[in-house]
């Protein structure tokens, strides 16, 4: 499989956004909300990479049927544990893609009443958007093509290799 991006890539643009984030929440103390499982070592690398007070929680969701597309319809699988209501909130995802999970997850954040609410996103995969929404914080863009590694998989593997790579346009047995 093609290297995308490499892992000296990824941690140059993880310690940027980290840098950027530190920077526009000086003196105040954060929230990263990863969407499981894909955002889980995007989320541990941006955490580290942030210098201000942050915390973290999870939220699990599902939004696949069992071809690897999209169903559409989005059900949330696992809730936030802690309030979040007066803080200062960044949902971390592994991907923008259609942006049905993540305007759900906005949505549903809303309704806790953060003091502010942003999104960040390892890939953003504009071509492939169904709904108007925009990450505030973005690693990389990407072209419409299905990618693995860096926590993202393919029938729950490659998620531990520590590059992102473009997975073959044909599934292996298929």
């Amino acid at each position: 499989m093609d290297v995308l991006f490499s892992k000296e890539q990824i941690a140059e643009r993880v310690q940027a956004i980290g840098k950027q984030i530190s920077e526009e929440y000086d003196g105040q103390s954060i929230v990263l909300i990863g969407v499981l499982k894909g955002a889980a070592i995007f989320l541990a690398d941006l955490a580290r990479s942030i210098t201000v007070d942050n915390t973290f929680d999870f939220v699990a969701v599902s939004s696949y049927g069992r071809a690897r597309v999209s169903s559409g319809a989005v059900k949330l699988i696992k809730d936030i544990d802690n309030p979040i209501e007066g803080k200062h909130v960044i949902i971390v995802e592994d991907i923008l893609d259609t942006g049905l999970t993540l305007s759900y997850l906005r949505q549903l954040m809303l309704q806790h009443k953060p003091a502010s609410l942003k999104i960040a996103t390892c890939l953003d995969k504009p071509e492939r958007r169904l709904v108007p929404i925009e990450a505030d914080y973005a690693c990389f863009k990407i072209p419409n093509r299905f990618v693995i590694g860096y926590g993202m998989d393919y029938a729950e593997r490659y998620r531990g290799v520590d590059d992102i790579r473009l997975y073959p346009d044909t599934p292996p047995g298929h």
